[in-house]
């Protein structure tokens, strides 16, 4: 058997990337990100893992993450970290990185922070698109290559990311040590709908310090650890913080948090079937009528909706066109991300589709997902 990339696997088994991801370290195996390889040994008892085990289907539907943040549409997200790297040679890899819900490298990484091999550098770099190759070369993604971080191993120093989003045609996110700029990537390098898909929607934040693997051994021309490699280095984070800024603009999102009703062709209000909280309930459109199953709660940077204290989702992650939409507990997955678009479309970065009131069918018609047409039952207002 060949080896495997993470997001190959998660794939086949039908869960995140960092649901295997999860999965490996509790097994002991330790990668650094969705298109890490692993050996076929590794592959098998992820398999029994994953078949035989219903806690870790359970986990692996839900979607293990750290905090998510992300920047509203006409602001500015700010991701900041105080971090002393660890000393110790060869294979050492500490990172402070973001990662998208859904499909890798689709849906986005951020890595604000990468050292390798205790040198004294680090690395800022975005992946999105497809793998391999696509927009952002893949498996390497669109990076600054290890520039210098005097005294990032003896001290504290400060890694930032801005995700800047005060141009929606013309985003941007830039890399930062002790507050001084060292790269940018824009969306015009990727495109527009790439980078949609990437990074105009929350990610999950993640500190971990990995021993070996692509990165480090690439830069030393060895396979890493070695002999010489001191054991018992650390990481160590001063803090961790997070900061948005809603801007002005027509296309900012609702706050974090307002709840009301979402209004779309007709005036008709979406609406969860018999205010039924069950799981797979259909979302419908329905007369206006004020019941707490049309009371959404926009929350995540304008990017999750709830109802009934679950989410917004499209069955079963489909993309195609037609795919039905329901409710479902709130699981951190690509299939309950809409964004605000400009022209009141709420746009699904896995799927590259639309909320869409099917065929203008009338109050009791159930939501699908469909092809973005800018058309009046795409079109939604949002509370």
């Amino acid at each position: 058997m060949a080896k495997v990339r993470v997001y190959e696997l998660a794939k086949e088994f039908g869960v995140e990337s960092k649901a295997v991801m999860d999965q490996l370290k509790e097994m002991g195996e330790f990668v650094r990100s969705a298109s890490s390889t692993i050996e076929a040994p590794v592959v098998r008892r992820l398999k029994e893992a994953f078949a035989g085990s219903a806690a870790v289907q359970d986990k692996a539907r839900s979607g293990s993450s750290g905090p998510r943040a992300g920047a509203p549409a006409g602001g500015e997200l700010e991701v900041t970290a105080s971090i002393e790297q660890p000393s110790g040679g060869l294979g050492y890899w500490p990172a402070f990185w973001m990662l998208g819900p859904g499909q890798w490298p689709e849906n986005g990484e951020i890595d604000i922070m990468e050292d390798v091999n205790s040198l004294s550098e680090l690395s800022g770099t975005v992946h999105c698109g497809v793998d391999p190759g696509g927009p952002c070369n893949e498996p390497d993604g669109i990076g600054s290559g290890l520039v210098g971080c005097s005294g990032c191993q003896s001290g504290y120093h400060t890694y930032t990311m801005i995700l800047n989003r005060t141009n929606t045609s013309d985003e941007s996110i830039t890399f930062y040590l002790d507050g001084n700029s060292y790269f940018t990537v824009t969306e015009a390098q990727v495109g527009t709908s790439t980078w949609q898909a990437a990074f105009d929607h929350n990610l999950s934040i993640i500190l971990d310090l990995a021993m070996g693997g692509a990165y480090p051994n690439g830069v030393c021309n060895c396979t890493s650890p070695t002999s010489s490699t001191a054991s018992g280095g650390t990481m160590s984070v001063a803090y961790v913080a997070a900061y948005s800024t809603s801007g002005g603009g027509g296309t900012t999102p609702p706050p974090t948090g307002s709840t009301g009703p979402i209004t779309g062709y007709e005036g008709l209000c979406v609406d969860v079937r018999g205010a039924n909280t069950a799981n797979f309930t259909p979302v419908q459109v329905y007369t206006c009528n004020g019941t707490n199953a049309q009371q959404w709660t926009v929350v995540e940077a304008g990017s999750t909706l709830q109802a009934l204290g679950k989410c917004l989702d499209i069955n079963g992650g489909g993309t195609a066109n037609g795919t039905t939409v329901d409710l479902y507990t709130c699981n951190d997955t690509g299939a309950q991300v809409f964004e605000p678009q400009s022209n009141g479309e709420l746009y699904n970065p896995q799927s590259g589709k639309c909320l869409d009131d099917t065929g203008y069918g009338g109050s009791g018609t159930q939501l699908q997902i469909w092809a973005c047409a800018d058309t009046s039952n795409q079109q939604w207002k949002l509370p």
